[in-house]
């Protein structure tokens, strides 16, 4: 399964998860990392016709980001707005990502228990990523269960090293994609149970 990891930080340097990340995925074979903020350091024109090119020939599509004000930095934003072209990746003849799926990185600096009705932030990460699942859903991606990493400013480096192993098995896995489940039990004759916890 090809992988591609688009990745953006404002603050690369400073970064104590992501730049553990991205240094991870790039010594991954079969994953090609596009750091956003590296690759159009000198200017912020994206090229779309190029960014295209790397979507296309990607089964699995992360996008990764520091997740602050409940959102994407800004340069991810320019991204989709640009790439995610009408004609290529929507509307009439708009097919050039279907079935692609989707997936979701982020490092979130409050704790897990904080993305919770009731709590300081009051919606879990699922409700504030909505947005993203409807662009999948818009350009015909299969969406992702997120990965996420809580409480940044309190983990240790050996918490970061683990977390950086984790996600890698995360965006590796193909059964995260239930329709790889589902049409590999088909293909096998057996019929899934499903428990009622």
């Amino acid at each position: 399964m090809e992988i591609l990891v688009i990745a953006t930080h404002p603050n690369i340097e400073e970064s104590r998860v992501n730049k553990v990340w991205l240094e991870a995925l790039k010594k991954e074979e079969n994953v090609t990392v596009r750091f956003l903020d590296e690759v159009y350091k000198s200017s912020k024109l994206i090229d779309v016709e190029k960014e295209k090119k790397f979507l296309e020939k990607a089964d699995r599509v992360v996008f990764q980001f520091p997740f602050y004000w409940y959102t994407m930095p800004a340069l991810m934003r320019e991204y989709f707005d640009k790439v995610l072209e009408y004609g290529w990746a929507y509307g009439p003849n708009g097919e050039a990502l279907k079935e692609k799926e989707f997936l979701v990185a982020l490092s979130v600096g409050a704790p897990e228990y904080s993305y919770m009705g009731g709590s300081y932030n009051n919606f879990t990460i699922t409700e504030l990523l909505r947005p993203l699942e409807a662009t999948a859903n818009a350009i015909q991606m299969i969406y992702l269960p997120y990965f996420a990493l809580f409480d940044i400013p309190r983990l240790s480096d050996l918490d970061i090293e683990e977390s950086t192993k984790k996600y890698i098995k995360h965006i590796n896995n193909e059964d995260i994609n239930h329709r790889k489940v589902l049409a590999r039990l088909k293909k096998e004759n057996k019929e899934s149970s499903f428990i009622d916890l």
